[in-house]
């Protein structure tokens, strides 16, 4: 008696990869710049609020932002945002760039060359309670 093929105890068709060219040649897998600084943007956020005691802020004024360039393999990135005063600067912002390089590698597969900080601006305990008044 033949068995239908996929039924138990027949191999379901040709071996996997059976036809199809070396991966080197199917194509490769983009990530677009955009989709990077957001994951950038958003480890920015944790590593900010884990190192340097600002609470988890999503779009307010005191919330971090980045921009990525991706080439070939591997992306620079650049964030902004915003510390406590007083903190040990060079301290927390070696802290948040090695915190953020290594979770942008992490989720993208993508080599981290240079990662540069700019502290927009320290707030004391009262501005980061009351908010940005114009």
């Amino acid at each position: 008696m033949k068995s239908r093929p996929g039924s138990p105890g027949e191999a379901p068709g040709p071996p996997a990869g059976a036809g199809l060219p070396p991966p080197a040649e199917r194509g490769a897998t983009v990530i677009p710049d955009r989709v990077v600084a957001r994951i950038a943007t958003q480890a920015a956020r944790t590593a900010q609020s884990r190192r340097a005691a600002v609470p988890p802020d999503r779009g307010g004024p005191t919330s971090p932002s980045a921009t990525a360039a991706v080439r070939t393999g591997s992306v620079r990135l650049h964030l902004a945002l915003d510390l406590p005063y007083p903190t040990d600067i060079p301290h927390v912002c070696e802290r948040i760039r090695r915190d953020v390089a290594e979770r942008v590698a992490q989720l993208t597969g993508l080599r981290v060359g240079e990662v540069t900080l700019t502290v927009r601006r320290l707030v004391t305990a009262a501005e980061a309670g009351r908010g940005r008044v114009r």
